[in-house]
């Protein structure tokens, strides 16, 4: 009954109208305005977090700002990647919230990157604060919107997945205990810009959409699992829900563009 009525909210957060609140309650929720996490023209109000490197070290310029957008680049890695998976986080946490963006691949990507990275990318919610995430962490405990774009000509490859480092979800009803679930969204070129929205409410729904089609839907992200490594134990409580958290634009090898970043906070009081 709680996703249903979480699912009626978010009929009425996509149409722009106010609706009762998803605790059935006469109390409505106001029609919210859009902010810019962006200015489209610095980085300020982000934060870097790169692995092997200290909170705040935007090492070799990997993220800069290029034709209104957030850039990630790598044509200063003259050393290669090693294993420099980074995230570039917004300085504030949220809770309940529809965020949205538009994204695409740059023809760039460091061949001595995994081969999972190529045209892969994306954008994590939920996550840990940068200042918590050790030196030496490869990811930050959150979970992720994952972007892919076509890799091989006629191979179906979706976007808008969910991959869970260091979390778990419940999908269909139950725990899943995949590391990523493939949408159901169509495949997309490497160069298309491709919009995305995030709907979060807390601990209890999460919505996908990609172009504006609804891709997936699951339920409870919760700190578990694995994949993550180099973490603070004291940081990674299994089993305890997420109600809230950092949102990170995601490099791991892969050029790609971010623009028209923007946020709807949902929460009430």
């Amino acid at each position: 009954m709680k996703n249903k009525l979480l699912l009626a909210v978010a009929c009425c957060v996509l149409a722009g109208v106010s609706c009762s609140s998803p605790k059935g309650k006469s109390k409505e929720i106001p029609v919210q305005e859009w902010q810019s996490l962006f200015d489209g023209e610095s980085l300020d109000g982000w934060v870097p977090k790169i692995h092997h490197h200290e909170t705040g070290e935007n090492y070799r310029n990997t993220f800069r700002v290029k034709d209104d957008a957030i850039l990630v680049s790598y044509d200063e890695y003259n050393e290669g990647f090693d294993e420099r998976y980074g995230h570039l986080f917004y300085e504030q946490p949220y809770a309940t919230f529809h965020l949205k963006w538009e994204y695409r691949f740059t023809e760039e990507w460091l061949e001595d990157a995994p081969s999972y990275t190529y045209r892969n990318s994306g954008v994590m919610f939920h996550s840990q604060s940068p200042e918590s995430i050790l030196k030496e962490q490869d990811w930050p405990i959150s979970v992720e919107y994952q972007m892919l774009a076509e890799a091989e000509a006629g191979v179906e490859r979706p976007t808008g997945n969910m991959c869970s480092p260091g979390t778990e979800v419940y999908y269909e009803g139950e725990m899943d205990p995949r590391h990523c679930i493939n949408s159901t969204s169509a495949t997309y070129p490497w160069d298309e810009w491709v919009k995305a929205d995030l709907i979060v409410f807390e601990d209890s729904l999460v919505i996908h959409m990609v172009n504006g089609d609804t891709v997936l839907r699951y339920t409870q992200p919760q700190i578990g699992g694995g994949v993550a490594n180099g973490y603070d134990p004291a940081i990674k409580v299994d089993g305890k829900l997420l109600k809230e958290g950092y949102i990170g634009l995601q490099s791991e090898g892969q050029g790609v563009m971010f623009r028209n970043i923007q946020i709807k906070d949902l929460s009430t009081d």
